[in-house]
């Protein structure tokens, strides 16, 4: 037999949601032996977006089996300051955002032809936070960090994430490889000479080599194109 429960979504949560729905008492019809964390994926919000559940007003975990006529309350996750150094996956889609999070100096894996399946788990295995607009990809039970970004902007994505992981004070620019991820390391002119275009090799000195892909940066002018971006981003988040 059919049951009944009350679910409302506060805050944050309410962005899954048409214009116009958000923050209203939703009914849902369900059968016996539903989990919670089931029932709320049902509307379209992934596990890693819920910070805290309430039926009836008590805490509840994921494995809660709701019954006939619970009043749930889902809580967002506003920000998480992940311990150690956040390290970050990202979805095929998110090549831009990869180069912006490189940029800023995070660990963040990415290819454009990752499989679902590995995507999840990568995450898990190297305890990665996904970032992606496949809502489905976060509600893998591998899944244990990661977050759907809102906006298809890379620039407004990036704002997102260094909001949501509280990144601002963290980051620590051109240290990675914006193409590989790999770590930069300073460079002799007189090792790279070779590479360089004739106005690079005459008004530029100083150059870091990617240790692992061996792509040689410096600092013109797409430095500091993406030296304003970095300081927007982090004077608007801080």
């Amino acid at each position: 037999m059919s049951r009944s429960a009350n679910f409302r979504f506060v805050g944050a949560l309410n962005d899954f949601f048409p214009p116009g729905r958000g923050g209203e008492a939703i009914l849902c019809q369900f059968n016996p032996g539903q989990s919670v964390k089931h029932l709320v994926e049902s509307f379209g919000i992934p596990h890693t977006e819920m910070a805290a559940i309430l039926v009836n007003g008590s805490p509840v975990d994921f494995s809660y089996l709701v019954e006939d006529g619970d009043q749930v309350q889902v809580y967002p996750i506003t920000s998480e300051s992940p311990a150690g150094d956040p390290r970050f996956i990202l979805d095929n889609h998110l090549g831009r955002l990869a180069v912006y999070l490189r940029m800023l100096g995070f660990d963040s894996l990415y290819r454009n032809d990752f499989q679902d399946e590995e995507l999840a788990q990568l995450a898990s295995e190297q305890d990665r936070i996904l970032l992606t607009r496949d809502r489905q990809l976060l509600m893998r039970n591998q899944v244990t960090h990661g977050y759907w970004l809102r906006s298809k902007v890379p620039h407004e994505q990036l704002a997102e994430v260094v909001s949501r992981y509280e990144l601002s004070s963290r980051a620590s620019p051109f240290r990675r490889c914006m193409r590989c991820n790999g770590l930069l390391q300073p460079v002799k002119k007189e090792m790279v000479e070779d590479r360089l275009q004739p106005l690079t090799r005459l008004y530029f000195d100083d150059f870091r080599m990617c240790s692992d892909c061996r792509q040689v940066y410096w600092k013109g002018s797409h430095y500091e194109r993406m030296q304003r971006l970095i300081e927007q981003v982090i004077q608007e988040k801080s």
